[in-house]
């Protein structure tokens, strides 16, 4: 395993570990940790994105850049991943089944739209 590789694992992992706890410690209502809970998700986001360009500082690749299609698809992934998720709310806590599974389907469409997005089609 290559030295950048293990470090960016090892990164991840942190990174991934503070967002989730803090993400419970603010969502969930028993703990009375939401202020903590939205500091530790920070922190865990900022890990994300030192990993991000830590790994392409060690790999000797170029920095990210923005554009309008990245946003698109940034957006599309944000925006799939809410609906399938507001589709399983709807189904399996808010008793809604038809709703739920009409915005899961398309939540799941939309992150089949991906695909194409990133790679594109060819023939």
């Amino acid at each position: 395993m290559k030295k950048s590789t293990f470090v960016t694992m090892i990164l991840t992992t942190i990174s991934i570990a503070f967002f989730a706890l803090g993400m419970c410690m603010a969502l969930i209502p028993e703990w009375n940790a939401f202020r903590q809970g939205i500091v530790f998700g920070v922190i865990g986001l900022v890990l994300g994105l030192l990993t991000i360009i830590a790994y392409r500082k060690m790999t000797d690749k170029a920095p990210i850049e923005i554009s309008g299609r990245m946003l698109l698809v940034i957006t599309a992934g944000i925006l799939g991943a809410l609906l399938f998720g507001c589709g399983m709310c709807f189904s399996m806590i808010w008793d809604n089944m038809v709703l739920g599974i009409i915005l899961g389907l398309a939540g799941i469409l939309m992150m089949l739209m991906l695909i194409p997005l990133i790679r594109g089609i060819e023939d």
